[in-house]
């Protein structure tokens, strides 16, 4: 057979403890062979695109195992407000008040991305703020955790909560001086969101192409949809569908829909035979969603200590308070056979996690369903050794270190951070964890992820937990093969070996061997997609 697609030339990295190579021969959308340049050659034929890579490095295509690829497409078409964009609250307000400027009245305003921490101010915007720019819109922004945002009075007004409103079970609407402030977390929002205009599912599959294509130009080939349903339910399943049947789907997606208290589609997909594992290599079901608790930016991670503080209470929100009905959530689709892929960033709500998975594997056991936990950062060791016994996969963020770790030093206790998002220690239990941004909460970019990975440090330079730096091998394997993994798809993608799927990265340099600091120079350069070559990189 000759092969339709040679690189060559370059370093090839095939894996972890996997022989390197200088050349990878493709063909019907799988890896062909790898080898030397010359033994690649021979198995080019007339029709064989050969391609120099002149010294770069190629690698198996990154899986981000855990981002938001519909909300990222269409946050691309909202006002950014991340911190290279808005860095200080002037900036942000402006950015605001130009978007009203050029928006009929009445219709909303909505922003992502901003990162108090960062502001010049050192705090979130306020309601008022926002009436000031957005007087005759409903304004609406998301702070970069997904977990907070801030209403203006005309937002909050259409959502129904006014100056007596409780905040629900799971949820805060903050007041200060029995006012509100516009600020709402967790379940608080979702007033708000219901109040929002409903996204048309051709706007949807726009969107869905519109962030795939983004991702490709960083040599993301797979990704894990970490909510299907969370905003606008069923149709954005059916977008996802219909993006797949017109050809419009950029990468390989893992979906895993929602089947939250008051925020489900679990049912449906159960009615339709969509349960963990159906589809084909592009679109597939995955695991089933639900949130326990929030972010630990936004002190809103359940833990079983306080933040730092005066309030000893302060310990972060439980979004399902009762222990009892999240177990019964986990075994229902325990028993249905899905894999569960649960939002748990504190150790409170690991605690109540591992409780029901436990409870479910007790009732019907499967010793490879590889539930999994997203996020998993702050963790007990006690808590690491249940999760290996259950063969629990922990799906942590360590770029959250990389964007976010500074901040953490001002919420939580040293010797916390330090010992958060613990890759070594996984990695030493067996635990594979995997890699992934959870973007739009950060940047897609993966190099800050990999960065962070070998380092430790913060985009400040700060070191964290020096003690679970990985080698540049280990951090790749994670973005790869343990992706795939996480997945039950390391049989068919996440190494560069005959059979697999033909998805590659190529970067501009060779950051595996030399100092850290290059990983965050490199570039991808060219990105293939089942033996085809889906983005090239041309200045």
């Amino acid at each position: 057979m000759s092969a339709e697609l040679i690189l060559t030339g370059g370093r090839v990295w095939c894996g972890k403890d996997l022989p390197e190579a200088e050349a990878v021969a493709m063909a019907d959308g799988r890896i062909l062979a790898t080898g030397t340049a010359e033994e690649m050659g021979a198995l080019a034929g007339p029709q064989t695109r050969v391609v120099d890579l002149a010294g770069r490095l190629a690698i198996p295509g990154i899986n981000d195992a855990h981002m938001h690829l519909l909300p990222y497409g269409l946050a691309m078409s909202e006002v950014d407000l991340r911190p290279r964009a808005a860095p200080t609250l002037q900036a942000l307000l402006e950015a605001l008040r130009q978007r009203a400027a050029e928006t009929p009245a009445g219709d909303w305003v909505t922003g992502r991305g901003y990162d108090h921490f960062q502001l010049d101010v050192k705090r979130h915007p306020t309601r008022d703020e926002l009436d000031a720019v957005c007087p005759d819109h409903p304004c609406y922004i998301v702070r970069t955790d997904g977990h907070l945002a801030i209403a203006n009075t005309r937002a909050l007004a259409l959502a129904g909560i006014g100056e007596n409103t409780p905040s629900p079970e799971g949820g805060l609407i903050e007041r200060r001086d029995a006012r509100l402030t516009g600020l709402v977390a967790e379940t608080a929002r979702e007033p708000i969101i219901a109040a929002m205009p409903r996204t048309t599912i051709d706007d949807m599959v726009t969107a869905i192409e519109r962030g795939g294509k983004d991702l490709l130009s960083y040599g993301i080939t797979s990704v894990m949809e970490a909510a299907i349903g969370l905003r606008d339910g069923w149709d954005e399943m059916e977008a996802y569908r219909a993006a797949h049947a017109a050809g419009r789907l950029p990468v390989r997606v893992w979906g895993t829909v929602m089947g939250d208290k008051g925020r489900t589609i679990l049912e449906r997909c159960q009615t339709e035979g969509l349960v963990t594992g159906q589809g084909d290599d592009m679109f597939r079901i995955g695991g089933v969603k639900i949130f326990t608790d929030g972010s630990a930016g936004g002190r809103t991670a359940a833990m079983t200590w306080p933040y730092l503080g005066d309030d000893p209470a302060d310990k972060g929100l439980l979004c399902i308070p009762d222990d009892a009905e999240v177990a019964r959530m986990v075994l229902e689709a325990h028993r249905a056979g899905y894999t569960m892929a649960i939002h748990a960033i504190g150790d409170a709500a690991i605690d109540q996690v591992l409780d029901a998975y436990e409870a479910a594997l007790d009732d019907t056991p499967d010793p490879d369903r590889r539930h999994r936990i997203e996020h998993c950062g702050w963790l007990r060791d006690d808590q690491m050794e249940r999760m290996a016994r259950m063969k629990v996969l922990p799906v942590p963020q360590p770029v959250f270190i990389y964007y976010f770790g500074d901040l953490y030093l001002t919420v939580a206790p040293a010797e916390k951070v330090h010992g958060s998002h613990p890759m070594r220690t996984w990695i030493d239990r067996g635990l594979e964890p995997s890699a992934s941004t959870d973007c739009p909460v950060t940047e897609i970019a993966p190099l800050p992820n990999i960065y962070t990975m070998v380092t430790r440090r913060t985009d400040r330079g700060t070191e964290i937990g020096p003690e679970h730096r990985l080698s540049i091998e280990e951090a790749l394997h994670a973005y790869t093969y343990a992706s795939a993994y996480a997945e039950k798809a390391e049989a068919t993608k996440g190494q560069l070996r005959p059979g697999q799927l033909a998805d590659i990265a190529v970067f501009d340099r060779d950051f595996i061997s030399g100092p850290p600091e290059q990983i965050l120079e490199a570039r991808c350069d060219l990105t293939v997609l089942g033996g085809r070559v889906v983005f090239e990189r041309t200045v």
